[in-house]
């Protein structure tokens, strides 16, 4: 029973629920970028350069087919993946970077102490 308790704790923990969502979101955008990438910038590409097709560029060797064009367009997916993932950590780490302090005024000493230096200098007089 012990096992089914400690694997409960692990998948309930924050870190491992956070995991899940991060998993999930980054394959939705890596469809997002992929469309991008092949549906939008990669046929603009072909266009400027001459109506070249990249998901049809194939080498036939022997009975393989190697698609580098395939290949081209996952290599820009990555590319625009990694820009925007560096994007993203370059502003959360702006914005979790601290402000400077203002130098704080030394706190003010006990009730107690603040009474017996009033007592001293009545004393004194």
């Amino acid at each position: 029973m012990s096992v089914v308790k400690e694997f409960k704790e692990f998948a309930v923990k924050g870190n491992v629920v956070d995991l899940a969502v991060g998993v999930i979101i980054g394959g939705a955008f890596g469809k997002i970028v992929s469309s991008l990438v092949e549906d939008v910038i990669m046929p603009l590409v072909g266009t400027m350069l001459g109506g070249l097709n990249f998901a049809g560029l194939t080498v036939k060797i022997g009975e393989a087919t190697l698609k580098y064009g395939k290949f081209l367009q996952t290599c820009v997916d990555f590319l625009i993946i990694a820009w925007a993932i560096f994007i993203a950590v370059k502003l959360i780490n702006r914005l979790k970077r601290e402000e400077p302090a203002a130098p704080k005024a030394p706190p003010a000493p006990p009730r107690q102490e603040v009474l017996l230096e009033e007592i001293r200098d009545l004393l004194k007089k």
